[in-house]
């Protein structure tokens, strides 16, 4: 270990920049110069940040991905238990968003290893804050499968969760994403972001069906993309006609039980369960 270094041991989850080199706190600048160890996603990209600030690597780079991770977590977690201070960080942003890296920090908790956190440049809360939709709920759902089919499967999962949604997304299948998005969620308002923070960054907004089109005339952009996507629109609450006639439906024509038809009823309508069973025990005990 070098003695002229001060950090105590532990892990120090650094946030590196996400396109311009100049997104790096003071205190990024500062572990990264004097940790005894950096685990880097790519020291190829970790080095140019490097050498960009003027901080020597001086041996200390080590890569640590999710090729690699099941062999090398117990290496770095050995290292912060004899003593040594280890920077973990991304190609970009904040290290754990969207990669594996979490383990790492589990395992040095459940060992009672010191885990900080520098903060610094995310793509996820740029591209929130930027979209224009509500930011006081959201919800990050990283990149969706490959596979249109598995694509709206997990798009199904998810699309009645109440919050702004968040994807990351590649040129290539930005736009068949966005026509699966279409016919998962329906055409709701949404922001595609490309190279946050770079020369060519663009936002571009609109609705889903027309950010289709336009990325399919236009073919694949280049760079890194980030959706944003509107939540769901909430429907007006249902008349109390429209509950008598689905619970008619469910109880006479399905012979399903009020006790069900009443549940399906109230988590379709928002209606209390309460007043959509007594409904549904007057229509069974009417007919």
């Amino acid at each position: 270990m070098n003695q002229a270094l001060h950090y105590t041991p532990g892990l120090y989850i650094t946030a590196t920049p996400i396109g311009n080199m100049g997104d790096i706190t003071l205190r990024a600048l500062d572990a990264l110069g004097k940790v005894d160890a950096i685990a880097c996603e790519d020291t190829r990209e970790t080095g140019k940040l490097l050498a960009g600030h003027g901080i020597k690597a001086e041996g200390r780079l080590i890569a640590y991905h999710e090729h690699n991770a099941d062999k090398m977590r117990p290496k770095i977690m050995d290292m912060i238990a004899k003593g040594q201070s280890v920077a973990l960080v991304s190609d970009a942003g904040m290290p754990l968003v969207s990669d594996p890296g979490y383990r790492l920090v589990r395992d040095c908790r459940e060992k009672g290893l010191t885990v900080t956190c520098l903060p610094g440049a995310s793509a996820t809360l740029a591209a929130l804050v930027l979209s224009g939709l509500p930011t006081d709920r959201f919800f990050f759902a990283g990149f969706l499968p490959p596979k249109s089919g598995a694509r709206k499967t997990a798009l199904a999962e998810i699309s009645a969760v109440p919050a702004t949604l968040i994807f990351y997304e590649t040129g290539p299948r930005l736009a068949n994403s966005l026509s699966d998005m279409v016919t998962v969620l329906g055409d709701r308002a949404a922001t595609v972001l490309r190279e946050l923070t770079k020369k060519f960054e663009e936002t571009r907004h609109g609705t889903l069906a027309t950010l289709a089109a336009h990325y399919k005339d236009s073919g694949p952009p280049r760079g890194e993309i980030v959706i944003v996507i509107e939540g769901p629109v909430a429907k007006p609450p249902a008349s109390a006609e429209e509950v008598d006639q689905r619970l008619q439906t469910l109880i006479l024509k399905e012979k399903m039980s009020t006790k069900d038809a009443a549940a399906q009823i109230a988590a379709e309508t928002g209606w209390k369960k309460k007043d959509v069973y007594a409904q549904a025990v007057k229509i069974s005990q009417s007919s």
